[in-house]
């Protein structure tokens, strides 16, 4: 049974959201705050967190921060800001999703859903083994990669990154089809989020030995280094 943490100093959404996952079959452990997560973290492992920015102590974004130290764990960030800076910074630092308050809890359920069908290496892409380019090796089921058989620790969206380009070696993508395929919708903001996705990435695969490169296509977007 998967267990999902909800983070919200709101006590009405901790109290629905609670109520529409348990339903869907998940344990839920709820918070106020980030100060109580980060303590929980020490005994727990969840298998996701739904997680609000605004909250007293440690707000969502420092726990973001603190969390992507040592956990590549899902997150889905809810917040009451809208701006479309809060919602580059929360994918940037490793949230997997972005929700606007007020939403409605069936969508958080489906979203949940997709990125558990992701994580788990059971979407639509979902193939036998995976694939192999060069030093590197993505293994779908296990949601693993690879580099020279020592594994490579992604967060799920760097993964995802890695997962589609390698599966396309010397085709250029743009950034707003990379956003609509790791997120499954038109994202309305520019591409900085893919872009600091992919510095990261480089910067793991950089220091891990990785001999496949993500080259960049100058005004277009990304591709995968096929000459190795």
């Amino acid at each position: 049974m998967p267990h999902i943490f909800v983070i919200d100093d709101e006590q009405n959404i901790r109290d629905i959201l609670e109520k529409y996952l348990r339903k869907e079959g998940h344990a839920v452990s709820t918070f106020t705050d980030g100060a109580e997560v980060l303590k929980a973290l020490e005994t727990i492992e969840p298998d996701l967190l739904v997680l609000d920015i605004m909250m007293p102590k440690v707000d969502g974004l420092e726990l973001m921060r603190q969390l992507r130290k040592h956990s590549t764990v899902p997150v889905i960030v809810v917040s009451a800001r809208d701006e479309e800076l809060d919602r580059i910074l929360g994918l940037e630092l490793g949230a997997d999703d972005y929700l606007t308050k007020p939403f409605s809890p069936r969508e958080l359920v489906v979203r949940i859903k997709n990125l558990f069908k992701r994580v788990n290496g059971t979407g639509q892409q979902a193939l036998s083994d995976g694939w192999k380019v060069g030093n590197v090796q993505l293994l779908k089921q296990k949601r693993q990669v690879l580099v020279e058989d020592q594994e490579l620790v992604l967060t799920p969206k760097e993964y995802d990154v890695l997962s589609y380009l390698i599966q396309y070696p010397g085709q250029p993508f743009t950034r707003e089809t990379l956003i609509e395929v790791l997120w499954g919708y038109q994202y309305a903001g520019d591409g900085r989020i893919i872009d600091d996705l992919v510095k990261r990435l480089r910067k793991k695969m950089a220091e891990a030995n990785s001999v496949v490169k993500i080259i960049t296509v100058w005004g277009y977007g990304y591709k995968l280094d096929e000459e190795i």
